[in-house]
């Protein structure tokens, strides 16, 4: 796994000992970055956020700030060794706390929110669900889930995603709570 571009390009990741973890893959996050090219100056929040891979692309590519949510110590571990190997930790925070008591206390407004629960537990909906009571986004804010192919957005909060692109195994979907979409998506 390597940092695909941005001033750390080619860095290669940690990846978190064993099969826990389902780290972003390199062509996914092509793909994601791809798709959401803007991210210059961005404060980003990386819910279950595994290796920090999607968190230290977008420092890479000029994010002003990632804050990363992860509970796991083997990921914990890992997210501090890619944190120290790029040399980044003046412009990041680590919490290490579970997501949802995580989006219950925070005050914090987030321009992009990355979430990448573990797939088929139920947790996209339920996560989702608090982020938007909770009202977590800045003006133009959106969040990016990634998910399971067959692990579906509920329809209370389908009305909020205007882009979807799947994988083999993957399926990405952005949602702006500020607008309600029609059931197309790109």
């Amino acid at each position: 796994m390597r940092i695909i571009a941005g001033k750390y390009k080619k860095r290669r990741l940690k990846s978190v000992p064993g099969y826990g973890t389902r780290p972003t893959s390199d062509y996914n996050r092509e793909m994601l970055f791809a798709t959401e090219q803007d991210v210059k100056g961005k404060k980003i929040l990386d819910l279950f956020a595994g290796t920090g891979s999607f968190g230290l692309e977008a420092l890479s590519r000029g994010a002003k700030w990632v804050d990363f949510v992860e509970f796991a110590n083997a990921a914990v571990g890992t997210i501090l060794d890619n944190i120290n190997t790029l040399g980044c930790g003046n412009d990041c925070h680590l919490y290490r706390k579970k997501v949802e008591s995580y989006v219950q206390s925070c005050e914090d407004k987030y321009d992009i929110i990355f979430l990448d629960p573990p797939y088929n537990k139920g947790l996209v909906n339920p996560v989702l669900s608090m982020i938007l009571e909770r009202d977590m986004l800045s003006d133009g804010g959106q969040i990016i889930v990634e998910h399971a192919k067959y692990e579906d957005i509920s329809p209370e909060n389908m009305k909020y995603v205007f882009r979807e692109k799947k994988g083999r195994d993957t399926r990405f979907s952005w949602l702006d709570p500020s607008l309600e979409h029609s059931p197309d998506h790109d």
